[in-house]
């Protein structure tokens, strides 16, 4: 007999198109035991945006039993129940540091290392990405990007999202690590990093020529990422 799932989280570096987005969720959902998982959408970084829940239902419905957790006025009373219940849980993008403020204030943070720890499969792109490691690169606090170390810590060091999306990002990161801060991972949009426990498994795009990147205090090195075919 196998044993239970390795913890699992996917880290995806930034949305592309709907065709890209939708081979990550399915990578995603593959990750999970069940022919149609149970998905719980965390909207937090977006302030439970409508256009977000409704993106979320369409790229889920169909596949899976999807449904999301809001966090206003409050967040459900049966929250850490059914989100310990479900097989894939997704975060959406928005403002980082707002998100895990939020999070902790409510106890979701525990919620999701308990359901790391159980083998429930975390995923989500931007701020989503970030969230999981010590450390990330984020606008969460304005438009200009500044480093941040205030994340869950589940995996070690750091990460940095639209390294081919956004113009200042991978001069922003190789930066800040010069400097100091903590050595870690960047991925272009629509490439995937999947850690299982803390180590990486592997890096897969759902974009042709996207790429990923170990970055540390000497440079970056290329990762070698695996293109998604698409059904």
């Amino acid at each position: 007999m196998s044993g239970p799932p390795s913890p699992t989280i996917v880290a995806i570096g930034g949305p592309g198109s709907d065709e890209e987005n939708r081979a990550l969720a399915d990578y995603a959902l593959g990750l999970t035991a069940n022919d149609r998982p149970t998905v719980c959408f965390l909207p937090t970084a977006v302030g439970d945006a409508d256009a977000a829940i409704v993106s979320f239902y369409e790229r889920f419905s169909g596949r899976a039993a999807a449904w999301h957790a809001p966090i206003f006025p409050w967040p459900p009373a049966d929250l850490r129940e059914r989100l310990l219940g479900s097989d894939l849980v997704w975060v959406s993008g928005g403002n980082t540091a707002n998100m895990l403020a939020l999070w902790r204030v409510h106890g979701i943070d525990e919620m999701l290392r308990e359901a790391w720890a159980r083998g429930i499969a975390l995923a989500g792109s931007s701020a989503g990405m970030i969230c999981w490691f010590e450390a990330g690169v984020t606008d969460s606090f304005g438009p200009e990007l500044a480093g941040m170390r205030d994340g869950l810590a589940m995996l070690p060091g750091s990460a940095c999202p639209h390294y081919d999306g956004e113009e200042l990002r991978r001069p922003t990161y190789r930066r800040l690590v010069g400097e100091g801060f903590p050595g870690g991972y960047a991925a272009d949009d629509c490439v995937a990093l999947r850690f299982s426990g803390l180590d990486l498994a592997e890096a897969v795009s759902a974009r042709r020529g996207a790429a990923a990147y170990r970055v540390d205090s000497s440079g970056e090195s290329q990762l070698e990422v695996r293109l998604l075919t698409r059904s």
